[in-house]
């Protein structure tokens, strides 16, 4: 299952793993347009969805990584270090729903500014 993730600079898009909870919750919102937030090299921002943590889910990601942050209804996408990271890590700010990954470059994040909007939307197969 693939989204595109679009802001006034760019976009990527992600596949994510269509047999999480998370997921499934997520795509029955799109699509959605949120205002971005960053956060070192993360990229974040509100869902408006309400999930619980799965028990699977991780603090520390590879860079890329396609989080829900359920302590914030959010989707979180770590690039490189947060300002809790140890070294060269990817830590968010909680353990995390991990629900896939970016497609290509995760490093395009960077173009992402603080209160650009952000729209995500489901690709049709």
């Amino acid at each position: 299952m693939q989204i595109r993730i679009s802001w006034p600079a760019g976009n990527i898009t992600a596949t994510l793993d269509a047999r999480t909870p998370t997921t499934q919750a997520l795509v029955k919102a799109l699509p959605l347009t949120s205002t971005a937030r960053t956060w070192g090299e993360e990229v974040y921002f509100d869902t408006g969805v309400s999930v619980s943590r799965e028990t699977d889910a991780r603090q520390v990601v590879e860079p890329g990584t396609v989080a829900f942050w359920t302590d914030g209804d959010a989707l979180a996408l770590p690039f490189g270090p947060t300002p809790i990271s140890r070294g060269d890590e990817c830590r968010l700010a909680s353990p995390c729903n991990v629900l896939g990954s970016l497609d290509g470059n995760a490093d395009l994040l960077a173009t992402v500014r603080a209160g650009d909007p952000i729209r995500v939307e489901l690709i049709e197969e």
